[in-house]
């Protein structure tokens, strides 16, 4: 046997405490390790209020040296009202244990906000909660719309570098900008092209840069949402949200950790826009839709992370630049929980920049076409469903090249900063 030339530890005790408390350590270790809730190979999206992650860490090194556009007066203005309180705090002085934040962002289409604010209003539960507006620069009649709600407490944030409060700058349009198909050297003009050769549009790269923005802000910016644990609900100005949404989220929400613990997400109505659902008694698991879609911080941290993809990735459109190479680079499927049956319906029958004064009105007669069935103002769905797993859906996917009409690398760069604006702090 060979022998030790370690020094011999004369105390006995001492050593076997010592041995003791070293396993004891080892023990606490190991199962921190391998049974932590937070472990790397976790399946379920819930997150624990405890996990500290360094976001910034993950972006490119030179985004922390990136400077955001000069912001003009009307800029650093609505940078301050973010600040503001929410409203009706004397109405709804508390919000409920649990609940689920609504955000609704919004360009500026008067004549829909109207139907989704009044729709809102008929939602069971919605005084429990707080709504956020999240205005793509600013428009005195959507702002006014806003102001009018009573039903809730209710917070509008504005995108203080949205090319709409830009006239003559970046991230508006410069007269030094390229236009259209310009060649730079012969027109000497700035920009640089898409993969179609087409230059940017700053009506077109807003609905992409007014989604990441908003995104970081909720989630990392504002004081009311950045400590929120739970779910988020999203919705657009042209989406109407039926009575029983809330409460179908809530329990929707309640059920993915066992129902469906691969799911990232809930949604109130299918991936398919013009489906209202296939009825029957089961829940739905299928692709992330961009209609009532709802999540938590831990799907964020996910798709923060994810923030070069997102903002090189040569598309307008942020919800295609998800499906086409956010989401695909996760790895696996990334599946949503809903009812069979939805509960909000996208009713946008015109384009973005279109429906903004009386002559060119999308609604008629501000009404839409949609029917409220008594079994739209109840809870209708059950916990002891099973769930059915819909796969191999249509919709893009990884390996789409993109639309276009983000090749701008000033669009790219000014995408990155919003993803590290609020972790100055967290850079090293």
């Amino acid at each position: 046997m060979a022998t030790s030339n370690k020094p011999h530890i004369k105390n006995g005790g001492f050593g076997r405490s010592m041995l003791a408390l070293a396993v004891i350590l080892l023990f606490v270790y190991v199962s921190f390790t391998f049974f932590s809730p937070l472990s790397t190979s976790l399946t379920t999206y819930d997150v624990d209020a405890q996990e500290q992650i360094s976001l910034v860490s993950t972006l490119p090194r030179q985004t922390k040296y990136l400077k955001l556009a000069k912001q003009n007066q009307l800029s650093k203005t609505l940078e301050e009202r973010n600040q503001l309180p929410p409203r009706n705090l004397d109405l709804y002085p508390s919000l409920a244990k649990d609940h689920i934040v609504i955000v609704l962002y919004v360009h500026n289409r008067p004549q829909y906000l109207k139907v989704v604010v009044e729709s809102l209003s008929r939602v069971v539960g919605i005084n429990e909660t707080l709504l956020i507006v999240s205005h793509d620069g600013y428009f005195k009649e959507m702002n006014d719309i806003v102001e009018g709600i009573r039903y809730c407490q209710v917070k509008q944030i504005f995108a203080p570098y949205s090319p709409h409060i830009f006239p003559d700058s970046f991230p508006g349009a410069s007269s030094k900008d390229c236009k259209d198909k310009d060649d730079p050297v012969k027109k000497n003009c700035q920009g640089n092209p898409d993969q179609y050769g087409n230059h940017r549009s700053p009506k077109i790269v807003s609905l992409k840069h007014h989604w990441w923005w908003m995104m970081n802000t909720i989630w990392d910016g504002l004081e009311e949402t950045r400590q929120h644990a739970g779910h988020i609900l999203f919705v657009e100005e042209d989406h109407f949200i039926f009575p029983n949404a809330y409460r179908i989220l809530q329990l929707l929400t309640d059920l993915k950790p066992e129902k469906c613990p691969s799911c990232y997400a809930a949604n109130l109505a299918p991936c398919d826009v013009k489906s209202r659902g296939e009825g029957g008694n089961r829940l739905i698991a299928e692709r992330m839709g961009n209609v009532g879609y709802s999540f938590n911080r831990t799907v964020w941290r996910k798709i923060h992370k994810k923030a070069r993809e997102f903002c090189y990735f040569d598309e307008y459109n942020w919800d295609i630049t998800m499906w086409s190479t956010v989401f695909p680079s996760f790895g696996s499927p990334v599946y949503t929980l809903r009812g069979p049956r939805s509960s909000a319906v996208h009713f946008g029958k015109c384009g973005l920049h279109q429906g903004q004064g009386e002559k060119h009105a999308c609604i008629v007669d501000g009404a839409v076409d949609i029917v409220v069935e008594e079994i739209d103002k109840v809870r209708n769905i059950e916990p002891d469903w099973q769930v059915e797993v819909f796969t191999h859906q249509p919709g893009y996917r990884a390996g789409f090249k993109g639309w276009g009409g983000w090749g701008d690398e000033r669009d790219h760069q000014l995408c990155l900063m919003f993803a590290s604006m609020y972790h100055k702090n967290d850079a090293s």
